[in-house]
C-alpha cells in the first residue's frame, strides 16, 4: 500500500489523491450546487482532503469555499484546516503583454475571498505564450504575496523544462508543477523529471485517466467519431491518437483490466496508481461526478503494483510512438490540433 499523504513542503502535507475541480466548472452537465458541496465533503470523508481548482474554473472556488465553511461550521476549525486547497493563477492571453503587479494581486485576492480563507495553500501559475516576456515578473509578484503570508506555496502548471530552469534560477521557490501524466503521456519523464529531482520540485498530475477514456467503459468499444461530447474528450482522444491509435489503446485497456482484476479494482484505479509510482509524482488529480466516484478514487492510494503489473504496462507503452516533446509543447501551438481547442481568455469578465 502506498502512503496516503505526501509532504509537499516542510510541514505541509497533502493527500496523494487530489479532488479535481474542472468537472464542476461547466461543460460537463448542470451543477447542483448543494449536492456538489456534499460530494466535496464526501471526498474529505474518505481521505481525499486536498482539492484542486483555478481562478478560471467558473464557480469552483466558491463551491470549495462553501464546503470549507460547512466543515468549519459543522465540525470545527481543525476539520476545516485539514482541507487543503490548491488553486491556479492563469492570466488571460490578451493580458500577458501588459501584465502588472496589481493584476496578479487582484486575482489572488479574488481567490482568497471566494475560498473563504486568509491564506492560499498553493497557487499554481500558468503562462500561455513564451514569446511574451513577463512570466518571471508575475511569479516574483506572486512570491511577494507568499512572503506576506497570503500564499503558502508557489507552483507552476504546464511549463516546460527550460522555463522551469529559468524560474528556479530567478530564485522563485517552486514546490510543485501541475502537469499531464498518464500511461498514454510520459512527456514529464523526457527531461523535466531530472531537473525537478535536482531541485525538489514535485509533480501534481492531471489526465491520469485521460478524461475517462482510461476506464472499463471504453474497453472493447469502437473508435468514437467526432464531435465528441465535450472538449475534455476531444483533448484526450488526440492524446490517444498520438500514443499509437485506437487499436493499441484497446490493448492497453485490456492489460489494465487484467491487472485491475488481480487487485480487485477497475481500469481507472490502476491507471492512476501507475502514475503515482512515477519519479517526482506527489499526487494525482482526479475528478468525481458523485460520491461513489470519490469512494472509488480513494482506492488509488491502496494499490501497490507488482513487478509483473509494471512489466506488462511498460510492454504496451513500448509499442506506441509516444507523445513528442516537452511538457505542454503540443498544447502551446495554437495553430496545431492540440492547441487550437484551448480557451485562452477565461478570466475576462470574472469578478
Amino acid at each position: 500500500m502506498t502512503a496516503k499523504t505526501f509532504e509537499l513542503s516542510p510541514g505541509y502535507k497533502i493527500s496523494r489523491v487530489i479532488r479535481g475541480g474542472w468537472q464542476l466548472a461547466g461543460g460537463h452537465g448542470a451543477i447542483d450546487r448543494a449536492q456538489a458541496v456534499t460530494d466535496l465533503i464526501a471526498a474529505y470523508d474518505v481521505g481525499i482532503r486536498t482539492y484542486d481548482c483555478a481562478d478560471i474554473y467558473t464557480g469552483v472556488e466558491e463551491l470549495i469555499g462553501e464546503a470549507r465553511e460547512r466543515l468549519r461550521n459543522e465540525r470545527g476549525a481543525e476539520a476545516a484546516g485539514a482541507m487543503k486547497v490548491h488553486t491556479k493563477l492563469v492570466p488571460d492571453l490578451e493580458k500577458l503583454a501588459t501584465i502588472s503587479r496589481d493584476y496578479i494581486r487582484g486575482i489572488v485576492d479574488k481567490s482568497l475571498r471566494k475560498l473563504k480563507t486568509e491564506q492560499l495553500d498553493l497557487v499554481q501559475f500558468h503562462w500561455w505564450d513564451y514569446s511574451l516576456p513577463g512570466h518571471l515578473d508575475a511569479l516574483a509578484w506572486l512570491n511577494e504575496m507568499r512572503r506576506e503570508g497570503k500564499v503558502r506555496n508557489v507552483g507552476t502548471t504546464n511549463f516546460d523544462t527550460p522555463h522551469i530552469a529559468g524560474i528556479l534560477a530567478a530564485g522563485i521557490p517552486l514546490v510543485s508543477q501541475q502537469l499531464q501524466y498518464s500511461v498514454l503521456d510520459q512527456r514529464p519523464s523526457h527531461s523535466l523529471a531530472k531537473l525537478a529531482a535536482e531541485n525538489d520540485v514535485k509533480f501534481l498530475c492531471y489526465g491520469s485517466v485521460a478524461g475517462g477514456f482510461l476506464s472499463d467503459k471504453w474497453l472493447g468499444q469502437p473508435e468514437p467519431e467526432m464531435p465528441l461530447e465535450n472538449r475534455s474528450l476531444v483533448k484526450y482522444k488526440l492524446i490517444i491518437d498520438d500514443f499509437g491509435g485506437w487499436e493499441l489503446f484497446q490493448s492497453l485497456l485490456g492489460t489494465l483490466k487484467a491487472i485491475g482484476d488481480r487487485h480487485g479494482v477497475d481500469i481507472a484505479t490502476i491507471a492512476s496508481a501507475w502514475v503515482l509510482e512515477q519519479p517526482q509524482v506527489a499526487a494525482v488529480i482526479v475528478g468525481a461526478r458523485n460520491q461513489a466516484h470519490a469512494l472509488a478514487n480513494a482506492k488509488i492510494m491502496d494499490i501497490a503494483l507488482l513487478d509483473e503489473d509494471r512489466r506488462q504496462i511498460s510492454g504496451i507503452i513500448a509499442q506506441g510512438s509516444g507523445l513528442e516533446g516537452d511538457v505542454y509543447t503540443l498544447e502551446r501551438d495554437r495553430t496545431g490540433k492540440h492547441g487550437s481547442i484551448m480557451h485562452y481568455n477565461l478570466n475576462a469578465g470574472k469578478v
